[in-house]
């Protein structure tokens, strides 16, 4: 293969050095440019990096993904006015998208608390929070609400709209 690479580089320069006899471009640059739309990209060579991502576009791609995963138990629409359960657990997720610990840290309803909790353990591994752990972190801990009605359905603070 080595020998393919070689001989395609050197007919890309013997017609970079035929056609570079124009004042446009020097012989070097287009021979370079030839060669490196042409032949593979070296290994080396890393991909861009897709910029960052933000704890809120995170927990916006997790909200959905406990959605997908619990549609039976959700609803869609307004917010009640009132709403008769509201339940924030706090989310630790590995660097894998393992959930390694879900906690309640606030609820007054233990019924909405375990609805909550069962959902997050029917959500099986979350999307991974690429770029968000420090180089030191192996864990990502954050906090979603599950705003319930009547009927003990939820919606997640992080997709609802405006009460």
């Amino acid at each position: 293969m080595n020998t393919t690479i070689r001989t395609r580089a050197a007919l890309l320069f013997s017609l970079a050095v035929l056609g570079g006899c124009s004042a446009v471009q020097p012989v070097a640059s287009t021979a370079k440019r030839l060669v490196t739309a042409i032949l593979p990209t070296p290994a080396t060579e890393a991909p861009v990096a897709p910029p960052s991502r933000t704890l809120d576009a995170y927990k916006t791609e997790v909200a959905q993904h406990i959605m997908r995963h619990n549609s039976g138990h959700t609803f869609s629409g307004q917010l009640p006015p009132m709403l008769p359960a509201i339940v924030v657990v706090n989310i630790t997720v590995g660097a894998d998208g393992d959930v390694q610990d879900v906690a309640v840290q606030r609820s007054r309803d233990p019924d909405a608390s375990k609805v909550a909790l069962a959902s997050m353990r029917r959500s099986g591994p979350l999307p991974r929070p690429a770029r968000l752990l420090a180089a030191n972190m192996r864990a990502l801990t954050f906090s979603e609400t599950f705003l319930f009605d009547h009927q003990y359905r939820f919606q997640l603070r992080s997709l609802a709209g405006p009460q």
